[in-house]
């Protein structure tokens, strides 16, 4: 009885949350138009005390590669022995993986309680949306589970964004490519912009490699704003070694300044003696996750943390990024005939996609599991992905910005990809696993992280059916 009284009143608290106006379900031309700025965030942390002052805060923005290097952050910090807020968006498969204590989501219960208690402040400021209270929430469970440190991953852009009421120890900002550009603006010189917004006076910045555009726009307003500005690449340089299904490890080179910084310990689980390089002026790393961007994330996720002015050592570092757990970005859920989950939805992500199909699974074919939004650049997507496929299923997701199957299919046809329409998820993964079978080609789901989602539920349906049957 219990267990059903915790059911219905989380789902009342989700019914809540989704009373307010949540952009993340609305169309493009809709999203164009939002009301986004600061004021309402700032007046409702004021209501509740200023919870995100009481900790410090590494803050991630990026169009690809944030939720990974916030993911990598926090398993460096809990490995120190940090307790680790961790707050990210979307979910994947339950409203609470937004909001995450040394990487376990907060409880149905807890969720409950805190919408409770955040209710009253709510009523104060008038036109809130779903994602601004969601980000409340998430600071005020990290006061209340007396977290020693939070990661916060920005939603969407990064100026006029819910989590920008933050003062960081750094700012951190992921590669950036093409996405949301009705809300962001159509060139990499504009969505630099917006994502620079993250940027705080005299806190220092870490960022990617970047395409000059971008990269103009981040070094003049880090100088701006006279915050010390580190560019992952060039100041500090890196390298994949070696990469299977089990794994990759990679090498960090230090620059001076952080080699005098740095004290290198033995890390057992690398073949360098004392986890170092030759010339010991570098650092090795083993990472779970796969494929050559996640080589970057890691050479960015280390900077941030050297960066922060917490105390972490590179032991704690290695350690922490070893047991990394980031689901659906290239997630083999079974190796023969390969299943794996991805979250590429932009055309930059589904060339790194590519790439790590080939280098993983060199000469294999793929069974795409394809939705979108209807305001990603499909033809682009295609473009990446269209010599590895052997078949297309377009699909649609239960979500109110999916695009239909006939649009999807038209566009698939207009790029020359083989395809055809196999609705709901379910019944996509299930006509790729069958086709799978029989010639061993790979079945991929990727184009949104709703469609991924709904096919990994599928996936772990399927597999909890098959072991009640055995």
């Amino acid at each position: 009885m219990f267990r059903m009284n915790i059911d219905a009143a989380y789902n009342s608290a989700l019914d809540y949350l989704y009373s307010f106006v949540d952009y993340s379900l609305k169309h493009s031309s809709e999203l164009a138009k939002a009301d986004f700025n600061l004021d309402r965030m700032r007046a409702l942390m004021v209501e509740l005390g200023s919870p995100e002052t009481k900790y410090p805060v590494i803050h991630v923005a990026g169009t690809k590669g944030k939720g990974s290097v916030s993911a990598l952050c926090a398993s460096g910090l809990q490995a120190a022995g940090y307790k680790v807020g961790l707050y990210t968006s979307p979910h994947l498969l339950d409203y609470t993986e937004r909001i995450r204590i040394n990487n376990q989501p907060i409880l149905h219960k807890e969720l409950v309680d805190l919408v409770e208690q955040i209710k009253p402040a709510v009523a104060k400021v008038p036109k809130l949306t779903t994602f601004e209270i969601t980000t409340a929430i998430g600071f005020l469970a990290f006061v209340q589970q007396k977290v020693d440190a939070a990661v916060i991953e920005v939603g969407l852009g990064g100026r006029l964004d819910a989590t920008n009421v933050v003062t960081p120890r750094v700012s951190v900002i992921t590669s950036l490519s093409y996405d949301h550009m009705a809300v962001l603006g159509n060139t990499l010189a504009l969505i630099a912009g917006e994502k620079a917004g993250i940027i705080k006076p005299n806190v220092p910045v870490v960022s990617a490699p970047q395409k000059d555009e971008a990269l103009q726009v981040l070094e003049r307003v880090a100088t701006e704003r006279n915050a010390p500005f580190t560019l992952v690449g060039k100041d500090i340089t890196y390298k994949p070694l070696e990469h299977s299904l089990d794994g990759q490890t990679l090498i960090i080179a230090l620059s001076e300044a952080q080699r005098s910084r740095s004290a290198i310990v033995e890390h057992p689980s690398t073949s360098f003696p004392n986890g170092r390089s030759a010339q010991g002026e570098s650092l090795i790393f083993k990472l779970p996750l796969l494929g050559l961007h996640q080589i970057e994330n890691t050479a960015i996720a280390y900077t941030a943390l050297k960066t922060s002015g917490l105390e972490i050592s590179d032991a704690d570092i290695q350690k922490g990024f070893s047991e990394v757990k980031w689901p659906a970005r290239f997630e083999v859920a079974r190796r023969t005939p390969p299943v794996v989950f991805d979250s590429a939805h932009n055309q930059d992500s589904f060339e790194k996609l590519t790439r790590t199909l080939e280098d993983y699974f060199p000469g294999k074919k793929v069974y795409l599991i394809f939705g979108a939004s209807e305001d990603k650049n499909i033809p682009g997507m295609f473009a990446e992905i269209a010599p590895k496929l052997k078949l297309l299923l377009v699909t649609k997701a239960n979500h109110p910005r999916a695009l239909e199957p006939e649009k999807i299919q038209e566009l698939a046809r207009q790029a020359g990809v083989q395809n055809e329409a196999a609705v709901p998820v379910e019944a996509a993964l299930a006509r790729a696993l069958e086709m799978s079978e029989k010639d061993g080609s790979i079945v991929l789901s990727a184009g949104s992280m709703f469609v991924t989602a709904e096919v990994m539920a599928a996936w772990n349906k399927l597999q909890d059916t098959s072991l009640r049957g055995a």
